[in-house]
């Protein structure tokens, strides 16, 4: 024996035991722990004292089959000498171990019968979880292949086809069994078939000619094709070529184009339409306005607020339908600019004011502390969701009061989220209309009995803009069904830097006298309706008719503020304002006001992009006018 004669079999047993690799234990018949090697501990996290006093259930894993207790009464009963299984443990730690076990029980020599269960225990958690990996690999490639949308073919070296997903059959007509061993060139035709195994493969070249695979019945599908390499151990084996069914996709770019020539038409319609209706429309109104001027009597004064009224709901009914139609083709677009939501609100209250006060109802507001100062977003679309909803409030409200909360809804880095709140104590909603309070043209109130004008166009035009600010809107009964509460929100974006108020006090009143201004108009009910503003306005205006003279004008007087009206005979008013910049000194260029009946989304930016310093839409007010002209003294007097 040499060596080993100095080591007796027990002490050669303990070395073995103790510095195995493999665990190894001994249990009672029962399951109890008896002794076990250092290599069990470390495999499941737990001293030799603390499996003692263990139970089998500590170990075991929730779920885990019972195949183990099953194969132990076979060992204990004698029907077999030994079993191996893989087997779960829970570590001590809480993670699973993956584990070999071979597990065999000794006996009495002499009785036969059992003394202890001896477990050896290999931690195979590595290589399980290896595996593990592996098959899901397998099984996401398979399901990828299998359920994928485009027709997946692979292809060998030698030109024949290995086997190809479901799609295939579909675009194909074949069947993989059919297909499988048979040159892929019956698909894609032979000239394909020899590019793809040329020694000089060009992978685009190769992708932009194959456009169609040949189907089974003669016929053929428009694809768009991909072609990758098969490379197992760094050798390119075969080819996949992936092709996706162009039909749908050529059938629905057909339909977008067709979608957007009619989208084109339509726009082109609206502002046709936008001029022709609001050009008369600047007559009728702006003719009232002069009227009032004039010495009425009580009744003639009637008749004209009348008329004056009527011009404004058609202008109304208008401006919805020109709204809503933006919104459904999907012309209308946010613009992020500062917004003081106080001041946005204060705003709005104050156009809707006189209507409240009218009807002795008391207008409550209330404006978290939490909103920042300045934010983000798209005032004007704010302004008009707050307007159609105040408007409504104070429509259907015959007493009480119409109450405006903000509140911080959340925030996050640099989004804000607000939610509006716009309650009355009017006279409610119905349980069963609620649902289509949001839908176009709908009104709570039966066509033939309502009491409030309009189109019925508010609510849909509010849901619309409150969804492209990233919001939603609802509606909520009030308590007993009385009063509405009309919620929603809207997202916003934190403002860069705190800005500070851009509050002038200055005096902008200057001698009336000193402002030369031109008006370049060609219809004479619209001159006549600016000229007679202005003159109320306490200025005076020279008048030209077409862009042409407007330029000759401008070059024989130095003019302070020009209004030029866009569309005129000769020369339109953006050929002629060009012709003005182009000839004016540094600093000597009149302030050119765009006039026109256009309101589409786009056309101010349009204008000022065109070299224009500000713009109005007709009809004509007053109040716009007077606006433009501070705007311009303001700018004037500015250092």
């Amino acid at each position: 024996m040499g060596e080993l004669d100095v080591f007796t079999h027990q002490t050669l047993f303990e070395h073995m035991y103790k510095n195995a690799p493999i665990g190894i234990a001994f249990l009672t018949p029962e399951g109890r722990w008896i002794s076990c090697n250092p290599a069990v501990c470390r495999i499941l996290g737990y001293s030799e004292q603390e499996l003692r006093t263990l139970t089998p259930d500590r170990l075991r894993v929730e779920g885990e089959s019972d195949l183990e207790e099953a194969l132990l009464d076979e060992l204990l009963d004698g029907m077999r000498t030994s079993f191996e299984i893989e087997k779960k443990y829970l570590h001590q730690s809480g993670r699973l171990v993956w584990t070999s076990l071979h597990v065999s029980l000794a006996r009495e020599e002499a009785s036969g019968e059992p003394m202890f269960l001896i477990k050896q225990i290999i931690d195979i958690t590595a290589s399980k979880l290896a595996e593990i990996k592996l098959q899901e690999s397998i099984e996401r490639y398979t399901s990828l292949k299998k359920y994928n949308h485009d027709a997946i073919i692979s292809v060998g070296l030698d030109g024949n086809i290995i086997n190809g997903n479901r799609m295939v059959q579909q675009l194909t007509g074949y069947t993989i069994e059919e297909l499988a061993g048979t040159s892929i060139a019956r698909l894609i035709g032979r000239e394909n078939l020899e590019r793809i195994l040329a020694d000089t493969l060009d992978y685009t070249a190769v992708e932009q000619s194959i456009q169609v695979l040949q189907h089974k019945n003669g016929g053929t599908t428009e694809v768009l094709a991909t072609l990758a390499p098969i490379i197992i151990h760094n050798k390119t084996t075969g080819f996949y070529i992936i092709a996706k069914d162009m039909t749908e996709q050529k059938r629905l770019l057909i339909e977008k184009e067709a979608a957007e020539k009619t989208n084109k038409a339509k726009s082109e319609f609206l502002a046709m339409m936008s001029h022709e209706i609001r050009t008369p429309m600047n007559g009728v109104i702006g003719m009232t306005d002069l009227l009032f001027e004039t010495r009425l009597d009580m009744e003639q004064r009637e008749y004209v607020q009348i008329i004056k009224n009527s011009g404004h709901t058609l202008l109304s009914i208008i401006n919805d339908i020109l709204d809503f139609s933006k919104l459904e083709s999907g012309r209308s677009e946010l613009i992020e600019e500062p917004c003081n939501i106080r001041a946005i609100l204060s705003e709005t209250i104050s156009l809707i004011l006189p209507k409240a006060l009218q009807k002795n109802l008391e207008i409550k507001t209330s404006v978290s502390p939490d909103i920042p100062h300045l934010m983000l977003g798209d005032q004007m679309k704010l302004k008009q969701v707050l307007m159609n909803l105040l408007s409504n409030a104070i429509k259907y409200t015959p007493n009480g009061a119409v109450s405006v909360a903000v509140h911080c809804k959340n925030r996050e880095k640099d989004k804000v989220r607000l939610q509006f709140e716009v309650r009355d104590t009017g006279l409610g909603v119905p349980k069963e209309k609620v649902a289509y309070l949001f839908e176009p043209f709908y009104q709570v109130d039966h066509f033939m009995t309502r009491n409030a004008e309009g189109t019925g166009l508010g609510l849909a035009i509010c849901r619309k803009l409150v969804q492209l600010m990233d919001g939603d809107i609802w509606y909520e009964a009030g308590r007993d069904q009385q009063g509405s509460t009309f919620l929603f929100t809207a997202g916003f974006r934190t403002h860069p830097e705190a800005l500070a108020d851009d509050a002038d006090g200055g005096d902008h009143e200057l001698d009336g006298g000193r402002i030369r201004i031109l008006i370049a108009e060609d219809n004479d009910i619209n001159t006549l309706v600016l000229k007679r503003v202005i003159e109320k306005l306490g200025y005076s205006a020279t008048v030209v008719s077409n862009g042409a003279e407007a330029v000759d004008a401008a070059i024989r007087h130095a003019y302070d503020l020009i209004f030029m009206d866009v569309q005129m005979p000769l020369m339109n008013g953006l050929e002629a304002t060009k012709a003005i910049k182009a000839m004016s000194a540094e600093g000597s260029c009149p302030y050119i006001v765009a006039v026109t009946a256009h309101a589409i989304k786009g056309d101010r930016e349009k204008y000022l992009a065109a070299g224009m310093d500000e713009y109005i839409s007709k009809p004509i007010s007053m109040d716009a006018v007077s606006g433009i002209i501070e705007q311009f003294l303001a700018l004037r007097k500015a250092p």
